[in-house]
């Protein structure tokens, strides 16, 4: 691993074992991006990739010197109006109203380790061996704005993190209008983009496309990365799929507005960018002021879908998960919202906790309705204290009661929104966003709190900070449960009004780490209405979020196999709720909801006081399956085998570290009559190593690596045969296959 620059040529080349990204100082003064993939030898200078062919309708920089234009070269970070016609990287707003940029090399830095951004989330090291980094310092004549590109390569993996800063030297104080975290202008165009879209309940769904010439982007204008589209996306070669072939994944380490675009040009070169939405954005840059942008991550892969994704999943789940719970076992919880929803008291929280912990359930979870005169949606967002009424004890007491049997405790919060039948609303009625003479828009009867303001996001904290203390709390559920509207700060002058949906999210930024100092043994779950924004901003104060609001199992087969492609298994909360289901009305099989929701940060979101003897012992059973593999389904290698976007069958499967252990899940959507004879060709085995495979505790034989791997695995059910009550087979079936290596 390592950077090197060349004095002679002006060129810079990032390397590890993997991967090589190259760039140089043009002609002109500006960063030219010249490749970025698999790793290729040191070399004198790959100063010829750098093409200036004269085209037709071109503008040229130099007089009397044809075809050395902008538009013809590939940018670092580029700029619009001096020759070059396509989306910029960066805009600039100056005094006289020009937005003309010039940024040219001053100078650089190369060092081992990597930088923190300051109020922002980003991946880091923990020691300086596991990276290194290089600063670009450019600069702008005519304005004096400073311009620091920011580059770190990971001894580990084949990532790249980018991000950009600037400052203000100049004497006159200018307007950032664009500001991307990274730009990326690649060769061609021959490549499938993938992005991971939806809506409410149904988030991060697969969507492919073939690139074209123009522009293809997905973002996000609701102040939260959203339901809609997720800060990720792929771009991919036509012949790769989930196991070979080249793949570049795009991930913003961010929780706000976002653009991901790919824009095509006439001669096929595609600028991909990443960062911060310039719709509704500006920031005013004072003499002396500093901005710095998210960070961009960008992964390689030659090894397919499943490549990529597993270098984000080790570097998201070890380097930018951070605290007490980034490596502990999470623990098995029960939410009580299904179960009661706003209708409980103290006595009925603690029987749903008795049922619970009698079969397993470690971590009990009070969800929306434990504050103030909160009894449905209407009132009381805002005032963190204890409803009397309901919890005569308060929190300190139920905490204490829950830990007495034996069970952690957890609670829910939403401390971005506020109701306006609230003390909090009626005492501060201008601590909302809201536009001076305009109608305020509400989503569920509630607004949202402006924490682009410190005294905003103070006084929150001492709220919920005295809470917290005084009670014996092991896990926030941390919810946000509308968008933005009316984006407007009563305290900001006119020209930092575009600066307000950044600086909210700072402020949610600071008020987690506030909380995470104060009280670090806790275990964060971010929320946003499930999966409104499970983003990897959100991951380095919460290491695992609630993926869908959608509980119903064979819905959640496309959610968490979509978010799989950025996000760690051990991020993706995952429960078994009661059917039918309270989002879609459908009955499946409590083994079949067990095996999907064991996938990932498990738990339940159901009274379990209302089963039977039966149902109570499949419960156990899953629970005590969870305890036994938790470890090896989040820390192990995962693969997507078969997926819910293309058939009736969904398969994936994770690999320990030393792929002596490996679990194979199988599920089949709608029961199909005699059917075909089906293998399944699992992955990241060791090819000698004969394993013993077991099913439901009973013996299904062993087989090499290698069988497994070539000929594959029969999976073969037998809806085929002839039919018996107590066949488990049918509509909504599912296997978990337990591979271990024999001595």
């Amino acid at each position: 691993m390592g950077i090197i620059y060349h004095q002679e040529t002006k060129e810079f080349h990032l390397f590890n074992k993997e991967i090589s990204y190259v760039m140089q100082v043009l002609r002109n003064g500006q960063m030219g991006q010249l490749y970025f993939g698999k790793r290729v030898p040191e070399m004198r200078s790959y100063g010829y990739l750098i093409e200036r062919s004269r085209r037709p309708m071109i503008s040229e920089i130099y007089e009397n010197e044809y075809g050395y234009s902008l538009e013809n070269l590939r940018q670092e970070y580029p700029s619009y109006g001096t020759t070059d016609y396509r989306m910029p990287a960066v805009e600039i707003a100056q005094e006289n109203g020009s937005r003309i940029t010039d940024f040219t090399y001053v100078s650089h830095r190369i060092y081992a380790g990597k930088p923190k951004l300051s109020g922002l989330p980003a991946t880091y090291v923990e020691s300086e061996e596991e990276a290194d980094t290089l600063e670009i310092l450019l600069r702008d004549a005519l304005t004096g704005v400073e311009l620091t590109l920011i580059y770190t390569v990971f001894a580990g993996e084949n990532a790249v993190a980018r991000s950009a800063r600037f400052r203000n030297c100049g004497s006159r104080e200018v307007q950032i209008e664009t500001a991307m975290s990274m730009s990326l202008d690649l060769p061609d165009a021959d490549y499938d983009w993938i992005q991971f879209s939806g809506a409410w309940a149904r988030e991060r769904y697969v969507k492919e496309r073939k690139l074209q010439q123009g522009i293809q982007s997905v973002g996000s204008l609701r102040g939260a990365s959203g339901h809609m589209h997720n800060p990720f996306v792929v771009l991919k070669r036509p012949t790769a799929d989930e196991f070979q072939g080249e793949v570049l994944g795009f991930s913003l380490v961010y929780s706000g507005n976002f653009l991901a675009q790919a824009e095509v040009d006439t001669y096929n070169v595609t600028r991909m960018m990443l960062g911060i939405h310039p719709q509704e954005f500006s920031w005013c840059l004072e003499p002396g002021a500093e901005f710095q942008t998210p960070e961009a991550v960008m992964v390689y892969s030659d090894q397919g879908l499943n490549g990529m994704s597993q270098a984000f999943h080790r570097l998201y789940r070890t380097r930018l998960a951070r605290g007490e719970w980034r490596d502990r076992n999470r623990p098995v919880l029960i939410n009580n919202w299904e179960a009661t929803y706003f209708d409980f008291d103290e006595e009925k929280l603690l029987e749903i906790a008795r049922t619970a912990k009698a079969d397993g359930v470690e971590l009990f979870v009070l969800d929306d309705g434990w504050f103030s005169t909160r009894c449905g949606e209407t009132s009381g967002l805002g005032d963190w204290w204890e409803n009397r009424e309901r919890l005569p004890e308060g929190i300190r007491g139920l905490s204490a009661k829950i830990e007495a049997l034996g069970m952690r405790f957890g609670l829910w919060v939403e401390l971005e929104m506020v109701n306006k039948d609230s003390e909090l609303y009626r005492k501060h009625p201008d601590w909302i966003l809201a536009t001076p003479g305009r109608s305020q828009s509400h989503g569920r009867k509630q607004y949202v709190l402006d924490f682009s303001r410190k005294e905003v996001v103070d006084a929150v904290y001492e709220m919920i900070a005295k809470i917290l203390a005084e009670s014996s709390v092991s896990y926030i559920k941390w919810d946000m449960n509308r968008n933005i509207t009316e984006c407007y700060s009563a305290v900001l002058e006119a020209k930092r009004q575009g600066e307000v949906f950044h600086r909210y999210i700072l402020g949610v930024y600071d008020l987690y780490e506030r909380l995470i100092r104060a009280f670090p043994h806790i275990l964060f779950e971010s929320c946003a209405s499930g999966g409104g924004r499970f983003d990897a901003g959100m991951l380095y104060y919460a290491p695992q979020a609630w993926t869908s609001d959608d509980s119903d199992a064979v819905e959640r087969l496309k959610i968490q196999y979509g978010t799989s492609f950025s996000y760690p298994l051990s991020s993706m909360g995952a429960h078994v709720s009661v059917t039918p289901n309270h989002q879609l009305g459908r009955v499946t099989p409590l083994k079949f909801r067990g095996d999907v929701a064991a996938f990932g940060a498990f738990g339940y979101e159901m009274d379990l006081g209302k089963l039977s003897e039966a149902e109570h012992e499949v419960i156990r059973a899953q629970v005590a399956f969870v305890k036994r593999y938790r470890e090896l389904i989040h820390k192990g290698t995962f693969y997507r085998l078969l997926s819910p976007f293309e058939g009736n069958f969904t398969a994936w499967m994770v690999v320990s570290e030393d792929r002596r252990q490996a679990l194979v899940a199988v599920y089949k959507v709608l029961n199909d009559v005699n059917c075909e004879y089906r293998r399944l060709k699992l992955h990241g085995l060791a090819e000698e190593t004969v394993y013993r495979i077991r099913e439901d505790g009973c013996d299904k034989g062993a087989r090499s690596g290698s069988e497994l791997m070539r000929i594959g695995m029969v999976t073969t059910d037998d809806s085929a045969g002839e039919r018996r009550a107590e066949t488990a087979y049918g509509d909504f079936y599912s296997r978990i296959f337990v591979l271990e290596a024999e001595a």
